[in-house]
């Protein structure tokens, strides 16, 4: 039950891929330094192992409850929540401006997954109020930032994202909620489903951002524009008052994440506040939705680091068998047992890279002084963000279920807790967009649309890494063939996908999952690369951790002779084309 943030390997690819002490220095953050990213990792980790890990377990099984004042959180959640509002965990990214530290995203998404891995239905609630206050930094008016930003920075408010409805899931052109005009405000009024943290008691008010429809919009999703509606109103001091016509109206019972309340939400007439420019709600949302999708993207490392600690200690505890002098035998000495370990490690070591990296871009685009800089950057983010959130959730179900194999029959009983990992990790391949969403997202709007040019240098930077490795011809010979032959495959998959799409309209649809996840597996092997040639410098060099840099060059080895190889797989599926999938589906439906 318990859990330890895997310090060692995160400050490795802060220091050595993402090269954050140069990240800061192009960023002109004086204090952004590794320094100080070991000391804000090391204080998170602490809070999450002593503060929100203890809960997890305890939280899934007493759950929430909605009662006459609202939700009930889990019991411990609002004292918890309360010492992490006042060590300034929400801050870290947020402008200074507002009461922030300002520091970089990727520092504040290493922090994230320790939330997320100790505790991930409590995390949901800061990641949701991280994600509003990226949106209403970047597009509300100064006033309403003024007024929400500071104390949402502080924690002492928390935010919400309110998209789908009943009749609207991810088509959000369906979206009836309506804002109608009242002087200084707009009356909003329908019905929001799927609300994660929508209420609590935790603080003194939740903002809400809800997206609706004016009067005179325009039909579809150029019609829809954001709005600001708090559960309490503001008096002339800025402090809540009057309550809003915005409530829970009941609670979702879910497979997992108990303690996270998933709540029905009814707007009567609630005041809201346009944030931006009428019916260009949705691209304002999508800076929310982003952040959030790299934020889930994380969570599906958090559940599979968390999976995999669990997994560890009870391999290497339960005995079963006997060596010949008659001794018990613990189940990690098991080859198969070990191999479903090393799938996890491997496959952490490589979701937590692609995090890293991918939030790194962030920073880059954000503080890039050249236009040309920017653009690039701001590619490559868009690019990352449906790899990130589909590649690592759907590799934390393997992940999550390998727990539970290891654990054999004790994993199939809650008490071990293994259950709740595999449960918990099951919504993560749904929300914000289900992995079909994403694959779509990454084959049209990402590749098709620029005629694969983003990918071409993302390609184009993965081949002059393995050029590099292979210069120095140090690394074991399975981990640059296994990158060079991944390589080949993802050249392969968008040359077919640029010269074949235009002539079948179905074909990227067909192909859209299986080109996400080869891409997926070869970002991972990428960097898992990079890593061991980094650290067989280092061991060359006598520097660093010496037992600590041989287990990257083993985990990277292991990555490439057993995860890499799915590219083959994943290719395959796509070149078979679009023509077969469709004649099967009419056939057997």
């Amino acid at each position: 039950m318990s859990y330890t943030h895997p310090y060692q390997d995160a400050d490795f690819v802060l220091r050595q891929i993402v090269k954050f002490d140069e990240l800061g220095a192009d960023a002109g953050l004086d204090e952004a330094n590794m320094d100080l990213a070991v000391a804000v990792l090391e204080e998170a980790g602490k809070m999450g192992s002593e503060v929100l890990a203890p809960l997890n377990w305890s939280g899934d099984q007493a759950g929430i409850s909605l009662g006459e004042l609202g939700v009930q959180e889990a019991p411990g959640f609002k004292e918890a929540y309360q010492q992490f509002a006042q060590a300034g965990w929400l801050s870290l990214s947020v402008a200074e401006d507002f009461g922030g530290q300002g520091l970089p995203n990727v520092l504040s998404t290493a922090v994230n997954e320790i939330w997320q891995s100790a505790n991930i239905s409590f995390a949901l609630c800061p990641m949701l109020s991280i994600g509003a206050m990226e949106s209403i930094g970047h597009h509300a008016s100064h006033a309403l930032q003024s007024a929400y930003l500071p104390k949402m920075a502080s924690g002492e408010w928390t935010g919400t994202m309110n998209l789908t409805e009943p009749d609207a899931g991810s088509d959000l052109a369906a979206v009836k909620t309506r804002a109608v005009p009242n002087g200084d405000h707009y009356l909003v009024t329908g019905q929001k489903i799927f609300i994660t943290w929508g209420d609590h008691q935790m603080t003194e008010n939740i903002v809400h951002l809800v997206l609706a429809r004016l009067p005179d919009a325009p039909a579809g999703v150029k019609g829809i524009s954001l709005f600001i509606v708090p559960k309490f109103l503001l008096d002339a001091d800025g402090n809540p008052a009057e309550r809003n016509a915005a409530h829970c109206l009941s609670v979702e019972h879910k497979l997992g994440i108990h303690a996270s309340p998933t709540c029905v939400m009814e707007f009567k007439e609630a005041v809201g506040y346009i944030i931006g420019e009428p019916n260009k709600g949705l691209s304002y949302m999508f800076t929310m939705m982003n952040h959030a999708r790299q934020a889930v993207g994380l969570q599906g490392l958090s559940i599979s680091e968390r999976a995999y600690q669990q997994a560890r200690v009870f391999a290497k505890e339960r005995l079963q068998g006997t060596r010949r002098d008659g001794s018990r035998i613990p189940i990690i000495e098991h080859p198969d047992v070990r191999r479903m370990l090393m799938l996890m490690r491997a496959s952490c070591e490589a979701m937590r890279a692609l995090a890293l990296v991918a939030a790194a871009e962030v920073d880059r685009a954000r503080y890039a002084q050249a236009a040309e800089a920017q653009a690039m950057h701001a590619a490559r983010v868009e690019l990352f963000t449906p790899i990130v959130k589909g590649w690592l959730t759907e590799l934390s179900q393997e992940m999550t279920y390998l727990n539970i194999q290891i654990h054999g029959g004790m994993g199939f009983i809650e008490e071990t807790g293994a259950a709740q990992h595999y449960r918990d990790a099951r919504i993560l391949t749904i929300y914000e967009g289900t992995t079909g969403i994403q694959a779509l997202d990454f084959i049209g709007r990402k590749t098709l649309s620029d005629q694969g040019a983003a990918l071409a240098l993302l390609l184009a930077e993965i081949r002059t890494t393995a050029e590099d490795l292979r210069a120095t011809n140090t690394l074991h010979a399975s981990i640059l063939d296994g990158l060079e032959s991944a390589l080949a495959r993802g050249v392969v998959a968008r040359e077919w996908l640029l010269q074949s799409a235009p002539s079948d309209a179905n074909l990227a649809g067909s192909a859209s999952v299986n080109f996400l996840m080869l891409f997926g597996y070869l970002c991972g092997g990428w960097l898992m690369a990079k890593q061991a040639g980094l650290a067989q410098a280092q061991l060359a060099a006598g520097e660093g951790d010496a037992y600590f840099l041989k287990n990257k060059l083993i985990t990277a080895r292991f990555y490439a002779e057993h995860l890499l190889p799915r590219t083959q797989g994943h290719l395959a599926a796509m070149l078979a084309g679009s023509e077969s999938t469709m004649a099967l589906a009419e056939d057997a439906f």
